[in-house]
């Protein structure tokens, strides 16, 4: 029986394969994508992501059912978070200006079957909250010709009573759908003129809206007698907070873009804080006037802004709001039938997904295959399926990505700096690299490990640390921690973070309600997650960083990466638990496609070096560093000319 149980040496080869890493090209600025987008054009995409129908529908509702006019604060701090997620987002933008977003900066920084898993979310996240906008934007455009277009449908068409499918086929969501398909397949400049379009008009009509509202405010919509600013509290703002979070989701479209990006190293950083600026700007100063126009208990939650023009006497106003909403959805739209098909062309360019969605038009410079079979697949979900239920699932795809983002930008802070080394020729005897100083001086050379371990101690404070080894000034107190390769504490420490945090918002979501922890055992939980989050935090920040490079970089490393992964952890877990029972099913899916092709035909899989026989020689140059030299043992039985028979040797003993 034993004899098929797996050798630990294949299982140690399996695991290297889940978690190899992406090799970037020495020429990143290449690409077969036309590079064309300026900063304007990737703020206008960002913002179009961003200011959907959320602002018109999301801002009453909030405002009436869960935080009063306090959802003012409540898009204040869930503006904040989304800034952390966003910078990281920016910082790897820059220093990775390839397509794929949250996809590619996993697979660079943490492992192949991590990205895989990436990638497999975010690709149904953008199927699903594409249709359901396209629903959406239909049912808002059925409401102004008083729902004569759902009429027709039903009566001539029929109905269904099925699980999962829509009362009715929604062939308007579909058209629409398939034509913004059309339109992104001729390239990206005209994709970004019309998303530049629609945006002028909705900015537009938000314009209007903040004017109109304020000249309309009455001050005492916010006084005691209508119930005060903050109705619900402290708990009433942090719950708008979760739901306000969800507004700003739709950034990634510029991390997506970056690859049509013409200088992505200034463009996508400054694109990304341009956008979110202004779409938190907009979600605050839109709540302000609303509240503000009519008292927060009297809106509707479903056309709250077109109501409270209404109520004031400007019935004609609401015509403007429907007019700016529907160009909103337009954005939204094409925000998702832009990026979804670059995240499934980086999949399949890197071998994980079908090789067929890796063509680039050559005409229009766009991978045409995944936006037509892409858009249709998202037209047929809006066509017939109910969406309802499956919107929940686009804040876990969402959120994950997040999380991984910031994880990934800890590890790749504190990760070394590739360097290709040529390989050399067949049957020649590697020559030394040259090296400033000791290039000319005499070679001393270490046949063992155990030679190796007996040179003299080196002054190591006065050395240039490389990133990812031991701060100077913690190596009297943490000397053990010296021994280990460098970024590789670091990388222990970021898993122990992030279960630490999972522990942590277990306890404050679950130990209450669903667990029942009596009031020690709650706070002597939460005390030692705590500890456990702080002391991982406080072991990566003793570790060298990369020193500054000229691309952006997130401030506060490795805080403000790990207080993102807090919060979104914290808000994965209020998600219901029908959420997480439909992502557990969809990751299966994934597994299957990944393991089924993806491991088999990746580039990484491809570049893997056959395994050789190999022999290790030791040399310490005369300023006192040590290199260690990997020589394939020769076929033949005669040594290499002028070095000893080690492997022989090695026999011997």
């Amino acid at each position: 029986m034993a004899r098929w149980l797996p050798r630990s040496t294949d299982l140690t080869r399996f695991c290297q394969k889940l978690n190899r890493l992406k090799t970037l090209e020495d020429d990143m600025m290449e690409t077969s994508f036309n590079r064309c987008l300026s900063t304007i054009d990737l703020t206008l995409l960002g913002i179009g992501g961003m200011v959907g129908s959320g602002l018109y529908v999301l801002t009453g509702t909030v405002a009436k059912e869960i935080a009063g006019p306090a959802v003012i604060v409540s898009f204040i701090i869930a503006g904040f978070a989304s800034l952390l997620a966003a910078l990281c987002y920016a910082e790897f933008g820059a220093r990775v200006p390839k397509t794929g977003s949250a996809y590619m900066f996993t697979y660079v920084s943490v492992g192949e079957i991590w990205a895989f898993l990436i990638g497999w979310n975010v690709l149904l996240e953008y199927m699903i909250g594409g249709a359901a906008v396209a629903r959406a934007w239909s049912g808002y455009l059925d409401s102004i010709f008083n729902h004569k277009i759902k009429n027709f449908t039903e009566t001539h068409v029929g109905t269904w009573q099925v699980p999962f499918l829509a009362r009715y086929p929604d062939f308007l969501a579909a058209a629409i759908l398939l034509v913004a398909t059309a339109f992104i397949s001729f390239g990206a400049k005209v994709s970004s003129w019309l998303n530049h379009v629609f945006s002028a008009i909705s900015m537009g009509v938000i314009l209007f809206i903040l004017i109109m509202g304020f000249v309309l405010a009455q001050p005492k919509n916010w006084s005691a007698q209508e119930g005060g600013f903050a109705p619900y509290g402290l708990s009433g703002i942090m719950a708008g907070t979760a739901t306000c979070f969800y507004a700003f989701v739709g950034f990634d479209v510029i991390a997506a873009s970056s690859e049509e990006a013409r200088n992505p190293q200034r463009a996508v950083p400054r694109a990304i804080a341009f956008s979110l600026g202004l779409a938190t700007g907009a979600y605050i100063l839109v709540s302000v006037v609303l509240t503000l126009m009519v008292p927060w208990h009297t809106l509707d939650p479903d056309s709250a802004l077109a109501d409270a023009f209404y109520r004031r006497g400007y019935a004609w106003a609401g015509f403007l709001v429907a007019a700016g909403s529907i160009c909103a959805m337009n954005t939204v739209l094409l925000s998702n039938l832009f990026s979804l098909p670059r995240i499934v062309y980086a999949m399949a360019e890197d071998g994980l997904f079908f090789r067929v969605f890796s063509r680039v038009h050559p005409r229009t410079q766009v991978p045409v295959v995944g936006i037509v079979v892409f858009g249709v697949l998202m037209a047929l979900l809006a066509l017939v399926f109910d969406l309802e239920a499956l919107v929940q699932f686009l804040s876990i795809g969402t959120l994950l990505a997040y999380t991984f983002v910031a994880a990934s930008i800890i590890v790749l802070r504190f990760q070394q700096q590739k360097v290709d080394v040529p390989a050399p020729a067949a049957g020649g005897r590697p020559s030394p690299e040259p090296h400033e100083g000791p290039s000319a001086g005499e070679l001393k050379e270490y046949e063992s490990f155990s030679d190796k371990l007996q040179l003299v101690d080196r002054d190591k404070s006065k050395e240039q640390r490389e990133p990812g080894q031991l701060k100077a000034a913690f190596e009297p107190y943490l000397e053990f921690l010296s021994d280990f390769y460098p970024g590789e504490v670091v990388t222990v420490a970021v898993v122990t973070l992030m279960v630490s945090a999972i522990c942590l918002c277990s306890i404050l979501v679950f130990g209450n309600t669903h667990l029942h922890l009596p009031t020690w055992s709650y706070s002597l939980l939460l005390v030692l997650f705590s500890l456990g989050f702080l002391l991982s935090l406080l072991l990566i920040w003793a570790h060298e960083q990369q020193r500054g490079t000229q691309t952006f970089q997130i401030p506060l490393v490795p805080l403000s990466p790990a207080l993102s992964i807090v919060l979104n952890i914290y808000l994965m877990l209020k998600l219901s638990y029908m959420t997480w029972l439909r992502f557990a099913v969809w990751l299966l899916l994934g597994l299957l496609v990944y393991f089924g092709y993806g491991i088999w035909h990746s580039k990484e899989n491809l570049r893997e070096p056959k395994p050789q026989r190999v022999s290790a020689r030791y040399v310490v140059f005369p300023s006192g560093s040590l290199e260690e030299r990997v020589q394939a043992v020769q076929p033949s039985s005669q040594p290499a000319a002028g070095l000893p028979d080690t492997d022989t040797d090695d026999c011997k003993r």
